[in-house]
């Protein structure tokens, strides 16, 4: 990967003109006027860009999938803004080329998913998930899915992105298990104390305001009554997803990020 990382950069660094200590910008959501939409050339430059970059991230650098994964939903409709923030990218995988995703295994008898969900983000008010698994340091590997529904309230989109991640979870368990490693549990973390009650308790947790939620979306606590997953509250503050899910600032994202690449 480093010499993949080197000949991409070299062929890009030359259109560099500035320097970004975050991987984007505080407006990486916001989406420009169709008026301002690239031209055919351009276009094409970016979709090439957008998924070598891809590559990248899921290979060697996790830090970078949230731009990535944003962007990826504009490669067929990307403006002059979606090249801005493409660039602020670039120039900060440049700024931080040495670093390195490294795992240290702490214990393998827990699987620890951290599931976050950025609510109505996208051009068509849908909302993102991500989802994370660690095993002690580094980030093991990460799912990002642009939820196919739109959602009305938050805690019901976070319902959604659960379930989206769960046959991931359910499949690393078994995986593990497999493999011959006694797998205790899988440990679900999240920071929504009001999805969190839907999950382990269902109806009986339900309102008005949540009644409308599909059936299928219960599954969760099925999982966690046969005692095959256990769901953890984790203050905003300190769970990791947060740098997929927020173009996270400052001291925030490089803790984040140190965590992550270990």
């Amino acid at each position: 990967m480093y010499d993949y990382r080197e000949g991409f950069l070299a062929k890009v660094v030359d259109s560099l003109k500035s320097s970004a200590t975050t991987h984007a910008a505080n407006s990486l959501y916001n989406n420009g006027s169709p008026s301002m939409a690239l031209n055919k050339e351009d276009s094409k430059i970016f979709y090439h860009r957008v998924m070598q970059l891809l590559y990248l991230c899921k290979r060697a650098r996790p830090d970078l999938q949230m731009p990535i994964a944003c962007l990826t939903t504009r490669v067929k409709r990307a403006t002059v803004d979606d090249w801005c923030k493409l660039d602020r990218t670039l120039c900060y995988l440049s700024d931080t080329k040495d670093l390195v995703l490294t795992f240290q295994e702490e214990y393998l008898n827990i699987l620890k998913w951290f599931i976050d969900t950025e609510f109505a983000v996208h051009y068509n008010m849908r909302s993102h998930t991500c989802g994370m698994i660690t095993l002690g340091r580094g980030c093991v590997y990460g799912s990002f899915i642009r939820q196919k529904l739109n959602t009305k309230i938050s805690t019901k989109a976070e319902l959604v992105g659960t379930s989206d991640v769960l046959p991931q979870v359910l499949w690393t368990h078994n995986f593990m298990r497999h493999q011959g490693y006694t797998t205790a549990e899988s440990v679900v973390i999240q920071d929504n104390t009001s999805a969190i009650l839907l999950e382990k308790k269902g109806r009986a947790s339900s309102s008005k305001r949540t009644r409308n939620i599909d059936i299928r979306y219960f599954f969760i606590m099925d999982q966690v009554k046969k005692g095959d997953l256990t769901i953890q509250y984790c203050p905003t503050e300190e769970i990791l997803v947060d740098l997929f899910t927020k173009p996270l600032q400052g001291d925030n994202f490089r803790k984040f990020r140190d965590l992550i690449l270990n």
